[in-house]
């Protein structure tokens, strides 16, 4: 048996037995590790509180070297994310945010690659928990997602021949190519979903940009609605099926109203 010391965020916890727990634990070590805290629906003492979703703790695992779970023996909150926990919104973005990453995230993966994951995490529930959702934020913390977990769209060249694809009345994006495929390339294609070249530029800014200075991100409501379309049917061909906190951040979103980011593009 082996003690592992780490961060960690809870992605996902389910009940198991009469007082114990299943984590789905995201920590920059290994990326997402399952683990079972035994006791913690009946002790109040052992893990004080700390047990939530949207909690930054060090973590104590002891790691059995047979096939049996990982059991979690303490858990120390070295942060809050309480505003997600005091608006529906924050929350709803907040809850899928980690589904789409218990849903992606490798076990066992590559260390420098899982401590970047769990970097982006991190910063992505600060953002949410700093500024009031909308659908540009949704979009671009979607992306970006993908992006830390190694899945980044090819935004820039042409998936099959490499060359830049030009404006045009719109350029196609084959989501299971992963890119856009040039005017000679996407010739007769049925399967492609048309977007402008300004809203593939966009995006590509979204992915270098700070995330707070996503301010600078401006999108008109056409190159909005267009990179939305394209980076969810994305996820959803990556993940297969749909999240099921989706729907209720959709309805969400549109309670508290449409943004489109601003009236110019300057990034086409």
């Amino acid at each position: 048996m082996a003690t592992l010391r780490t961060e960690a965020l809870i992605l996902r916890s389910v009940d198991f037995g009469e007082s114990d727990r299943i984590f789905h634990l995201l920590v920059p070590d290994a990326g997402r590790l399952t683990v079972i805290a035994k006791g913690a629906r009946r002790s109040v003492k052992r893990f004080a509180g700390t047990l939530d979703l949207f909690n930054h703790l060090q973590v104590q695992v002891e790691q059995r070297r047979s096939s049996a779970m990982s059991r979690l023996d303490g858990a120390r909150l070295i942060r809050h994310f309480a505003p997600l926990r005091e608006d529906a919104t924050r929350f709803a973005l907040g809850c899928y945010l980690l589904e789409l990453l218990d849903r992606l995230s490798p076990e066992g993966g590559n260390r420098h690659d899982m401590a970047r994951l769990f970097r982006f995490a991190l910063s992505a529930l600060a953002m949410i928990a700093s500024r009031a959702p909308d659908g540009r934020l949704r979009m671009i913390l979607e992306l970006r997602a993908l992006d830390a977990l190694g899945l980044r769209p090819e935004l820039r060249h042409c998936v099959q021949c490499g060359r830049e694809p030009t404006g045009g009345p719109g350029i196609g994006f084959h989501v299971g190519d992963g890119g856009p495929l040039c005017a000679a390339c996407g010739l007769g294609r049925t399967d492609l979903l048309r977007v402008h070249l300004g809203t593939l530029r966009a995006l590509e800014q979204g992915l270098r940009l700070d995330l707070d200075h996503l301010d600078r991100l401006v999108l008109p409501s056409q190159a909005l609605a267009e990179a939305r379309q394209l980076v969810s049917r994305f996820q959803r061909f990556h993940v297969g099926v749909e999240l099921s906190s989706e729907r209720f951040l959709t309805r969400m979103l549109e309670t508290r109203g449409p943004s489109d980011g601003g009236a110019a593009s300057g990034a086409a």
